[in-house]
């Protein structure tokens, strides 16, 4: 038997707005590595957005290769990551020859092929070749092959797998390619794994929302939302990353499983409890799985109050999170309510005042999607808040005088 860990979406480097996450970053990659060391894993699968940005940081950069060489145990335990659609295909397999001695493989390009071969920590490559890797570990018989699908975008994807046909059905491309690696390399001799960066769903169900701190992914120019039976039959667990919330797409004929980001990077992501997955796989067997909980960093909470008391009380007694806060009150937050609330904790990211309306008509309540409205539509929104009414055209020409002028200021 052997044991794996599934981990996705580390984000290295990503800010909560003006907040860094760069030292709970530190404490939650700790913890991995220790959940890693207490259950005994043998074999790592990072699958994406290692890093949050294209262009990382250089705390980010340090914080991975440090991480990366405890969770290898110094290469004896290899460790198998994949990009994401954060993450920039050449700086992510830049540092791999070198990784590669340390039993670090990074995969991000479609049409890299791993060498083969024994490395002197006695990890051995048996077969590799466009999207895929077969391995065998020093201390167990059985080989592990896995299906490697980074992310990439449709014209990246179409480039690499050197289709003729621009126009075939990006999932019947990749299905394709995945039924061909699996027929040739994954009988019932060995662990069949599959590690992918996309967004996957049952064919004919609701998709899953992204999370807001997720770039959307289904755009023209990007990548269509795959189907689990896309998957060869062969594999027996798909571990994914790009949804932030732990959970399994599918769980038949295999787990298809997301894998959850280690932190909450955005207030979507409020009061879900992230997770790492330890797998037991043994060949021609169902895997089993458990998903073990995370504690590290601060937790996101979204709030509403109606009385200052009742949010400071909150606030002493929460110190340790972020918070997003809906103040409810009939006209704007006075100055002194918004400085004692802000005074009160270190992690209020967003103040909203929710406008309640004293005639009992409905009451305005501002979301943080709101922001980014143009002045014009604010306008029109409190006014009909506070008058019942949207305001005539006059008054508009007149409100859209004022802002032009103070733009010229």
């Amino acid at each position: 038997m052997i044991k794996i860990l599934h981990t996705a979406d580390w984000h290295l480097g990503k800010r909560l707005q003006d907040f860094s996450r760069m030292e709970e970053q530190k404490l939650v990659l700790e913890e991995i590595i220790q959940i890693s060391d207490d259950q005994e894993v043998d074999l790592i699968l990072l699958a994406g957005d290692i890093f949050d940005s294209f262009n990382p940081s250089h705390e980010a950069v340090e914080l991975l290769y440090k991480t990366l060489r405890r969770l290898s145990k110094n290469g004896e335990r290899p460790i198998i990551a994949i990009s994401g659609n954060h993450d920039s295909t050449q700086f992510v397999e830049a540092p791999d020859p070198l990784a590669r001695e340390m039993g670090i493989f990074f995969y991000s390009r479609y049409d890299s092929v791993m060498p083969i071969g024994k490395l002197d920590n006695g990890i051995e490559i048996l077969n590799s070749e466009s999207g895929f890797i077969e391995i065998k570990l020093p201390k167990h018989a059985e080989p592990i092959r896995i299906i490697l699908a980074p992310y990439a975008n449709e014209v990246l994807l179409k480039t690499y797998l050197g289709e003729e046909d621009r126009e075939a059905e990006l999932r019947n491309i990749l299905e394709a390619k995945w039924r061909n690696l699996a027929d040739q390399y994954c009988d019932k001799g060995g662990i069949n794994l599959f590690a992918g960066h996309f967004f996957f769903v049952k064919e004919g169900e609701k998709p899953e929302p992204e999370p807001e701190s997720e770039r959307p992914i289904l755009h023209v120019g990007g990548a269509q939302a795959l189907y689990t039976s896309n998957i060869p039959t062969q594999i027996q667990y798909a571990a994914l990353g790009h949804l932030h919330r732990y959970h399994a797409v599918s769980k038949s004929p295999f787990p298809v499983v997301y894998s959850s980001s280690p932190l909450a990077y955005s207030f979507s992501e409020a009061d879900q409890e992230k997770r790492v997955v330890i797998l037991k796989a043994e060949p021609n067997k169902e895997i089993n799985y458990e998903a073990v909980p995370l504690t590290a960093g601060r937790p996101l909470y979204r709030k509403r109050f109606e009385h200052l008391a009742d949010t400071l009380a909150w606030l002493e007694a929460n110190p340790y999170c972020f918070v997003e806060i809906t103040f409810a009150t009939e006209h704007a937050i006075d100055a002194a309510t918004r400085k004692a609330i802000m005074k009160a904790h270190d992690g209020i990211v967003n103040l909203i005042p929710e406008i309640l309306h004293i005639k009992g008509q409905e009451s305005l309540s501002l979301k943080v999607e709101d922001l980014g409205k143009d002045m014009v539509t604010l306008f029109k929104m409190y006014y009909k808040s506070e008058k019942g009414q949207d305001p005539n055209a006059e008054l508009i020409d007149i409100f859209n005088e004022v802002i032009s002028q103070n733009e010229d200021l």
